[in-house]
């Protein structure tokens, strides 16, 4: 009997057991920081001496990538500077999110950003933002607007580019930096300390050199630099990550290449000015990842999927970008016209069915709703569909295609 009472016991002293480690494993809270270093090409990074991305790489990820958009497309998106930003905080391209040059004119705020879509999740959470250029945290984020739903951004350092007390400006912009440094630590120093759940920091000085030296090995030395103060920030992360009961996902890219000539320039379509990259401290980062080409758009379906949030189905049905952690089914949706058809494509990477819609719509754009006509349910594998062109609305339509895994999106059009 004695036996017996303490079999019973000891069983439930593990179970217990299990139960507590369950909880503390539940507890983990999940952070993301996501850094953009400006204007630094795939070719020109593999060029410098970058410790401090190799050492995440190594650990986690790496890729090549691309901006802008859809090349001779209805989405095809400058490669420039704040319309990068733009495409990954939404996942969307200009076509969508409205901010096509760097005065950020009239950004589209029914393309809801990272910040936005966490702080519906948890609205008690925290973000950050530290950058160089004010304009991230104020337009792009809409910090305090009406349009965003006066969303709260908890730390910011930003519009250090107006200070020119600190930092006396100079032709040759070394002034930057020097706020780059500053970002670069004040970054750091929150993560450690506040750790929001939720931060961008932006580098500038490496698209300055670019613009003003090109191809160079003033340029390389930037791109050293500022890998350097990507160290600081991952320092801070791995520290963190020691101390606390947290999960950090770290993601670096950039928001364009630059020309093929001299290196001087960029906004166009060539192959450079759209090359990027991204860099990560995954390690789970998925198939579509690790063969493809993915673009800046995917970083923020990989974010959602990371902190868990469950992001609303109007929403995901507008993003042009898929996960690069979680299973992707398919990817590449295009739709072109051909022989009174319309000819659906798609890069197939499961066995799994999808289901197709079809919208006359584009509501979402002024904040309404889409309404979605169910067209059929469709074999991924096969990679295409044929639909007779009399069954496309003239002039304008979008597409869906739903798996269990992923949801693309394309759009007909005239032109």
């Amino acid at each position: 009997m004695k036996k017996i009472y303490t079999f019973f016991i000891v069983s439930f002293l593990f179970h217990i057991a299990a139960i507590a480690q369950s909880v503390v494993l539940d507890s983990t809270a999940k952070k993301v920081v996501f850094i953009i270093v400006d204007g630094i090409s795939a070719d020109q990074l593999k060029t410098a001496k970058t410790p401090y991305l190799d050492s995440i790489g190594t650990i986690g990820s790496y890729t090549n990538a691309y901006v802008g958009g859809g090349k001779d497309t209805y989405s095809e998106t400058p490669t420039i500077s704040a319309v990068g930003y733009n495409s990954l905080l939404t996942g969307t391209w200009a076509n969508k999110h409205n901010v096509w040059g760097n005065s950020i004119k009239a950004p589209n705020y029914n393309y809801p950003t990272i910040f936005r879509l966490f702080k519906d999740y948890n609205p008690n959470g925290t973000v950050g933002v530290f950058s160089s250029w004010l304009d991230n945290r104020t337009k792009l984020v809409g910090d305090g607007l009406p349009e965003t739903r006066s969303i709260k951004v908890d730390y910011a350092f930003d519009g250090l580019e107006y200070d020119t007390i600190n930092f006396p400006h100079d032709k040759h912009r070394n002034f930057m930096k020097l706020i780059d440094y500053s970002v670069a630590d004040h970054a750091a120093q929150t993560i450690l300390e506040k750790a929001p759940d939720v931060s961008w920091v932006y580098l500038e000085f490496s698209d300055d050199m670019g613009h003003g030296f090109g191809d160079s090995d003033r340029f390389n030395a930037a791109v050293h630099f500022e890998d350097m103060l990507v160290g600081k920030i991952w320092k801070a992360v791995k520290k963190r990550e020691k101390s606390h009961q947290e999960e950090w996902l770290l993601v670096v890219t950039t928001d364009h290449g630059r020309s093929a000539e001299n290196g001087k320039h960029h906004g166009g379509q060539s192959d450079r000015e759209r090359s990027t990259w991204i860099v990560t401290n995954a390690k789970n980062t998925n198939d579509y990842f690790k063969k493809e080409t993915p673009a800046v758009v995917d970083i923020l379906p990989t974010m959602t999927d990371f902190l868990g949030i469950n992001v609303p189905i109007e929403v995901r049905r507008e993003w042009d970008g898929v996960s690069m952690i979680k299973p992707v089914d398919v990817t590449d949706l295009r739709a072109k016209k051909e022989k009174g058809s319309l000819l659906l494509t798609w890069k197939s990477h499961s066995k799994a069915k999808g289901k197709l819609y079809m919208s006359p719509d584009n509501h979402i754009k002024s904040g309404g709703k889409d309404s979605y006509e169910f067209i059929k349910t469709v074999s991924i594998e096969k990679g295409q569909l044929k639909i007779p062109l009399r069954k496309i609305p003239k002039g304008f339509c979008k597409l869906i295609l739903e798996t269990p895994n992923t949801t693309l999106n394309t759009w007909v059009t005239e032109n």
